[in-house]
C-alpha cells in the first residue's frame, strides 16, 4: 500500500484536482489518498470565524465564497447527471457550518472547540469531493473519516494523536481491500468523539499516521514545488532540490522553515522505516526527494539552508546567576507555563546569561512572565530584568556529515560577516546537524544567497553592480559588462549583474539585474535622480557582493563613499577627489575599508587602465620604501603638448583632447594642473606619506587670465588671446632639441607639478600621443627606476580600467 498525501496548491480547483487523478491512476497498489482543504479555505474558515466571533456581519462574505468555491469544483469535476448527491451533501455541510458560524456570532465568541470544528469542514468536503469525482471516473474509490480512525486528546485546535489506538483503528479500518481510499487530513476526533485539529501543517502528520499504521511501502506527499530545497527557491534563485535526505536532516530542514514539510510528519514514518517522497503535483516527471534512513550518500557536508522568520530573543542575566542551581530550570519553566515554544537556546560557559528565541509574537508576554517570576532577584539586583529583542530570524545550515568536517562555522560566519550581516546569536547542537544564528530580519534574503553561494554554488560568485555616471567612461564600462559577461562566467566563474543605474536625470533599478542591451531605454524610463534614494534602494535590496561604481567626477557623489562602505558594499571609482580631498578623509575610508572588509579601489585615479596604484601598493606591502617619483601623469596635456607645434591654435587643440574623452568635462581641471595634482597627491599617500593637496607647489603655464577664468567659455576666450603666450612656449622648447612635458615629482616628502622643457634621451622624450609614464626610484629600484608606461587617458582605457577593479573585487 502507499499513501499519497495532497496539499492544499494540489486542490485549489478543478484542474488541480484532475492532475491528482492521473497521479494515483499510476499507482500500481491500494492507495490511501490524504488531501488538505481546497487552496485557502483554511484561512477563510478561520477568518469567517474570527469575524462571527468580533459579531461582524463579514462573516457571512466569507462563507459565500467557500460555498462557491467548493460549488464550483462540484461542476467543474463532477458530470451533471451524478452532481444531485454530491450537491446535496455539500450543502448540507454549509448549512452546518452557517450554523455553526451563526452561533459564534450570537454568543460573540469562538471556543477551541467550536473553532475545532468549524476549521475541519475544510478537509471534510474537500476529501468527499475528491472521492466522488474519483468515482466518476472509473475509479473504485471510497471515502472515509478521519476522525473515526485518529484518536487524540482534548487539545481541541492542537490535539497531541494517542498513537496506540489510532494505528489499532487505522489497521482494521484501512485493510488494503479498497483500492482507493479517500481521507481528510488535519482531523481526528477525542475519546468523546469531538472533532479535533491536529494544528496548521496537520495534513502531511495524518497522512505519516495512516503511512506508519498500515506499514505502507512509501509516503509520498505531493506538493507545488519539487522536492525540498537546498534554500527557499522564492528568496534563493540558485536553490535546487535535494534529490535524497536523510530523516535527520529533513527533520531539521523542516523544524528550520522548510514549509514543504510538517516537522512531527517526520517521526512516524521515520519509526517504521517508511522512506518519504516530496514530489511536485505540477511536475510528476520530476524525481523530487527522497527522505530514508540511508540519507546522505553523495557525502556533501551542507545539504541545505533554512531559516525561521519573525524571531525574538529574550535574555536573562545578571551576577546571581553564575553557579545558583536551578534558574534554568525556573526559567524555563515559566515559558512552558505560559505554552511558550523554545527554538534556539544559547548560555554562556560563564552562566551569566541565558538567551532564548521564541515567536515574536510571544515576546511581550514572555518578558513580563520572566520579570514577575525572578521579581525577587532583579529587586535585590542579582538578575537584571529581561532584555528582549524583536524585528529577527534564524538561519541554519543543515547536514549529517557538518560534524565530520572542520572550519564549516568559520566560512558560515566569515560569508555573513563580509556581507555586513551581524549576527546576534548562535547555537550549534551537539550532534552538530545544525549551525543556527539569529540575524536581523532584514538580512535573511542576503543571507541565505550568501551561504548559498559559499556552500552550493562555490564556483561561480555573483557580484552585484549599482553605477553611478554612464556618460563617456561609463556607457564603454557598460558596453565592456555586456560584452564580456559570458566569458567572465564560463572562465572566471564571476556573474556580474548591472542592478541599478543613475545618470544627474534619471535613476533604473532591477534586482535579478538590467537587460544591458536596453539599459538606455530603462534608463530613460526611470524616476528622477536622487543621491539619497539611490542609496536608499542600495540598502533596501541588501543584496551580496555590493558594488558601487562611481563613473562620476563630482564631489557630491564622492561624499557618499563612507555609508557604501559602512554597508560593506565595495566602492570602485575613477572620480579622484575622495582620495585627493583631506588626509583625515582619504585615510578614513581606507579604515572604513579594512572595518567592514570592503575593498575600496581607485586604480583608474592615476593613469587610466595603467597598473599604477595597485603597483605602488605591491611594492610598500612587500616592504620596499617609496624615495622619488617622476611621472606624467596627464594623457590629455600630453596629447595637447604633442599635438600643438604653432599650426594649429592651442585652443583648437584643446578643443580636440575634449572631443576625444581626453580631458575632464572642465578642461581647466587638467590645464589648471589640479588633476595632476591630485594624482601626485595619491601616489604620495599610497607610498605611506601625509601629503595635502596644497602642500604641492603648482608651477602652471597658463596665463593669468586662463587661470582666473570663471567657466569653460570664458576659459577659451583666454586660450585664444593667449596664442602668442603658448606658441613661444613652444618655440623655446623646439629650438633647443627639447619637448615640453607636464611633469609631475614627488621627491623627499615634497611634491610639484609643472611644464618642463625635456631633453632628448630622457625618458619622457619619446612619450606618445596620451600615453603616460610613472618612474619609481625605491631601495630596490635605486640604479634604474621601475617604469610603468602606456596609454593613460580615454574613455575605453579608463573603463577597462575600471572594469579590472570590479574583477579584483569579485577575487576578494
Amino acid at each position: 500500500m502507499n499513501v499519497l498525501k495532497f496539499g492544499g496548491s494540489s486542490v485549489a480547483d478543478p484542474e488541480a484536482i484532475g492532475r491528482t487523478l492521473s497521479i494515483v491512476r499510476q499507482s500500481e497498489q491500494p492507495v490511501l489518498v490524504v488531501v488538505s482543504a481546497l487552496g485557502g479555505i483554511t484561512d477563510l474558515l478561520l477568518e469567517a470565524a474570527h469575524l462571527a466571533s468580533g459579531q461582524e456581519e463579514a462573516w457571512k462574505q466569507r462563507l459565500e465564497v467557500i460555498e462557491f468555491r467548493h460549488l464550483e469544483v462540484v461542476r467543474g469535476l463532477i458530470p451533471i447527471a451524478e452532481q444531485a448527491p454530491v450537491l446535496s451533501r455539500v450543502k448540507k455541510d454549509l448549512n452546518i457550518l452557517e450554523t455553526l458560524l451563526e452561533g459564534a456570532y450570537l454568543i460573540g465568541e469562538t471556543t477551541p472547540k467550536l473553532l475545532a470544528k468549524i476549521v475541519s469542514f475544510g478537509e471534510l468536503m474537500s476529501s468527499y469531493l475528491i472521492a466522488s469525482y474519483y468515482r466518476s471516473q472509473g475509479v473504485a474509490a471510497v471515502f472515509k473519516d478521519s476522525r473515526e480512525l485518529i484518536r487524540t486528546n482534548d487539545a481541541y485546535t492542537n490535539a497531541g494523536v494517542l498513537r496506540e489506538v489510532t494505528y489499532s483503528l487505522v489497521s482494521e479500518a484501512l485493510d488494503g481491500r479498497d483500492p482507493v481510499v479517500v481521507l481528510p487530513g488535519f482531523i481526528g476526533s477525542n475519546e468523546n468523539g469531538d472533532t479535533t485539529t491536529l494544528g496548521r501543517g496537520g495534513s502531511d502528520y495524518s497522512a505519516a499516521l495512516f503511512a506508519a499504521a498500515t506499514k505502507a511501502t512509501c509516503l509520498e506527499i505531493w506538493t507545488d514545488v519539487s522536492g525540498m530545497y537546498t534554500a527557499n527557491p522564492r528568496l534563493v534563485k540558485g536553490a535546487r532540490p535535494i534529490a535524497l535526505l536523510s530523516y535527520e536532516e529533513a527533520m531539521e530542514l523542516s523544524h528550520f522553515g522548510a514549509k514543504v514539510l510538517y516537522p512531527p510528519t517526520i517521526q512516524p514514518v521515520l519509526q517504521a522505516g517508511i522512506p518519504l517522497l516530496i514530489k511536485n503535483t505540477f511536475a510528476p516527471g520530476e524525481p523530487g526527494t527522497r527522505i530514508e534512513a540511508s540519507g546522505n550518500l553523495e557525502g556533501r557536508t551542507v545539504r541545505g539552508i533554512s531559516y525561521v522568520p519573525d524571531i525574538g530573543l529574550l535574555s536573562l542575566e545578571g551576577p546571581g546567576m553564575i553557579g545558583i542551581p536551578g534558574i534554568s530550570k525556573r526559567f524555563f519553566e515559566v515559558l512552558s507555563e505560559k505554552g511558550i515554544n523554545v527554538v534556539f537556546i544559547t548560555q554562556a560557559s560563564s552562566e551569566h546569561s541565558i538567551c532564548v528565541g521564541i515567536s515574536e509574537g510571544q515576546l511581550e508576554g514572555a518578558e513580563k512572565a520572566t520579570n514577575q517570576a525572578f521579581g525577587y532577584e532583579i529587586e535585590r539586583g542579582e538578575i537584571n530584568p529581561a532584555v528582549v529583542e524583536g524585528g529577527l530570524s534564524i538561519v541554519a545550515l543543515v547536514g549529517d556529515q557538518m560534524k565530520e568536517h572542520q572550519g564549516l562555522s568559520g566560512k558560515m560566519f566569515s560569508a555573513l560577516g563580509r556581507n555586513n550581516v551581524n549576527i546576534r546569536a548562535i547555537a550549534q547542537g551537539a550532534s552538530e546537524r545544525n549551525i543556527s544564528a539569529v540575524i536581523r530580519r532584514e538580512d535573511v534574503k542576503k543571507a541565505l544567497n550568501t551561504l548559498h553561494e559559499a556552500f552550493f554554488e562555490e564556483r561561480i560568485k555573483q557580484l552585484n553592480l549599482f553605477v553611478m555616471g554612464v556618460g563617456n567612461v561609463g556607457s564603454r564600462l557598460m558596453d565592456q559588462i555586456r560584452r564580456q559577461q559570458q566569458v567572465l562566467k564560463e572562465e572566471r566563474r564571476l556573474l556580474l549583474r548591472v542592478v541599478g543605474i543613475s545618470n544627474s536625470r534619471h535613476m533604473v533599478f532591477r534586482e535579478n539585474g538590467l537587460d544591458l542591451d536596453h539599459w538606455e531605454a530603462l534608463l530613460g524610463e526611470g524616476p528622477p535622480a536622487d543621491l539619497h534614494e539611490f542609496h536608499r534602494q542600495v540598502r533596501a535590496m541588501n543584496l551580496r557582493n555590493t558594488i558601487f561604481v562611481d563613473n562620476t567626477a563630482s564631489a557630491e557623489v564622492s561624499q557618499w563613499y563612507g555609508k557604501y562602505l559602512q554597508g560593506s558594499a565595495a566602492v570602485v571609482t575613477c572620480n579622484k577627489i575622495a582620495c585627493s580631498s583631506a588626509y583625515g578623509t582619504y585615510s578614513g575610508l581606507k579604515e572604513l575599508s579594512l572595518s567592514y572588509a570592503a575593498p575600496f579601489l581607485f586604480e583608474t585615479n592615476v593613469g587610466a587602465g595603467l597598473p599604477i596604484i595597485d603597483t605602488l601598493k605591491n611594492l610598500v606591502l612587500s616592504g620596499d620604501r617609496i624615495h622619488k617619483i617622476q611621472a606624467v601623469l596627464s594623457g590629455s596635456l600630453n596629447f595637447i603638448f604633442n599635438q600643438y607645434n604653432g599650426d594649429s591654435p592651442f585652443a583648437e587643440v584643446v578643443r580636440e583632447a575634449q572631443r576625444q574623452g581626453y580631458t575632464e568635462p572642465d578642461p581647466r581641471i587638467d590645464l589648471s594642473g589640479v588633476d595632476v595634482m591630485r594624482k601626485i597627491l595619491i601616489l604620495a599617500r599610497e607610498s605611506g606619506y601625509q601629503l595635502e593637496l596644497d602642500e604641492i607647489e603648482n608651477h602652471s603655464f597658463l596665463p593669468g587670465q586662463a587661470q582666473n577664468a570663471p567657466d569653460t567659455a570664458k576659459f577659451y576666450e583666454a586660450l585664444e588671446a593667449g596664442e602668442t603666450h603658448f606658441a613661444g612656449l613652444y618655440r623655446e622648447a623646439n629650438d633647443s632639441g627639447k619637448r615640453l612635458k607636464y611633469v609631475a615629482e614627488f621627491n623627499k616628502g615634497k611634491a610639484s607639478v609643472g611644464l618642463l622643457q625635456v631633453p632628448e634621451g630622457h625618458d619622457f622624450y619619446h612619450l606618445k600621443g596620451s600615453d603616460n609614464i610613472v618612474l619609481f626610484h625605491t631601495d630596490r629600484y635605486q640604479e634604474q627606476p621601475l617604469i610603468i608606461k602606456g596609454a593613460g587617458a580615454g574613455a575605453d582605457v579608463t573603463a577597462s580600467g575600471i572594469f579590472a577593479d570590479i574583477i579584483r573585487v569579485g577575487n576578494f
